[in-house]
């Protein structure tokens, strides 16, 4: 019989790589159920553990090592919340929230996604509902490519501390200040919102130039973060509608299903054009129209997220005089659009979110006419 070359070996070694490991967290056995079938007629995929709790999904993660948890938000005895924090402080492992109470829950789901967890998604109704296949499909793919990501460990604040403290930098911060600069633009993808968040409760009340945003989220929570964000920082955040003029110290994201852009002198635009790197809206949309429009009087940010939207458009505002903002890797959930903007030259300066805003907040002083420290 003839035996197998090296290359039959590897090449078998390739086609029979391991499935994902999914342990499944959420209270109720008919959605367990639902999950533990569906994610499993997947040959890429296996549950290897389910949990009805939080504290049993914190002794399942210690016991299976999954690749991926679905964790559910609402559960008897430890909620998602609390075993979010628990798990990523002490089995850090990728975690993706899987709720239906976005609408009545959503500082807890914003403060999951703070604690580590990578995003949220809508649950899926039961199989017979027609809106259920689609959702399920978009669940299993997320955590297949979430289970990808490599995860850091979050530390745990001590019991008491405020949630919604950010901590301001030491020391200066580099500055070259700009001159003319008229508005700022930001792209966030895959633990985006907790970022955002830091670098908005951080810049100064009377910040003097509007901010445009796009930050890929599930179709739903938009408005629940948009929420949680006006809560939690000193500007006025809202989503913007097709032809709205731009204010001063006003926080503009996209909508749901919409790319956003601006033209000369501070009109948003709003359309539904084909997506851009698989998305709508696209940070590359927004980015391409502040460097058509403004030049070097925009100001390019481009943080935490997977893929590589964004990246060459922010090279584009770059190449046309704009000043370049990348988050950096160590801060980053997912490093992948800041790395590809890295990688092909699109960042002027990497920094840290706290670092992003004293360099933001630097910029408004030389705009208010103040000096820098003063």
């Amino acid at each position: 019989m003839k035996r197998p070359s090296t290359i039959d070996n590897q090449k078998s070694t390739i086609q029979k790589s391991s499935p994902v490991r999914v342990l499944i967290a959420d209270d109720s056995i008919t959605v367990r159920e639902y999950l533990k079938h569906s994610i499993n007629s997947r040959p890429d995929m296996q549950v290897v553990a389910v949990a009805r709790d939080g504290e049993e999904a914190l002794r399942m993660v210690q016991m299976h090592h999954p690749d991926v948890v679905s964790m559910d938000i609402h559960m008897p005895v430890m909620d998602g919340l609390k075993a979010t924090e628990r798990i990523m402080a002490e089995y850090p492992v990728p975690i993706v929230i899987v709720t239906s109470s976005w609408h009545s829950d959503r500082d807890n789901l914003f403060r999951a996604m703070r604690a580590g967890a990578l995003t949220v998604l809508k649950k899926p109704p039961g199989p017979d509902h027609p809106d259920s296949a689609g959702l399920m499909a978009k669940v299993i793919d997320t955590l297949k490519v979430m289970s990808e990501v490599k995860v850091v460990r979050r530390f745990r604040k001590p019991a008491g501390s405020p949630i919604h403290e950010a901590a301001h930098p030491k020391g200066p911060v580099a500055y070259s200040p700009p001159q003319g600069v008229e508005m700022v633009a930001i792209g966030s993808s895959t633990g985006g919102p907790p970022v955002l968040k830091t670098i908005f409760q951080l810049l100064s009340s009377d910040f003097p130039l509007p901010i445009l945003a796009v930050q890929h989220i599930t179709a739903g929570f938009l408005e629940g973060m948009v929420d949680w964000l006006n809560k939690e920082c000193p500007l006025s955040v809202r989503i913007p509608r097709d032809g709205e003029w731009v204010q001063a110290g006003n926080v503009y994201f996209a909508p749901d299903n919409h790319h956003m852009g601006i033209r000369e002198g501070g009109l948003i635009f709003l359309n539904a054009d084909p997506p851009e790197n698989g998305l709508r809206p696209s940070v590359s949309s927004l980015f391409r129209s502040a460097a058509k429009s403004y030049g070097s009087r925009a100001v390019g940010v481009l943080l935490t997220g997977m893929g590589k939207d964004g990246a060459q458009e922010l090279k584009e505002m770059k190449d046309a005089g704009a000043v370049t903002l990348v988050q950096n890797k160590e801060s980053c959930a997912v490093f992948g659009m800041p790395g590809e903007a890295v990688k092909i030259g699109g960042a002027s300066h990497i920094l840290a979110p706290e670092e992003i805003a004293a360099w933001l907040n630097a910029l408004a002083e030389t705009i208010n006419g103040k000096r820098i420290g003063e």
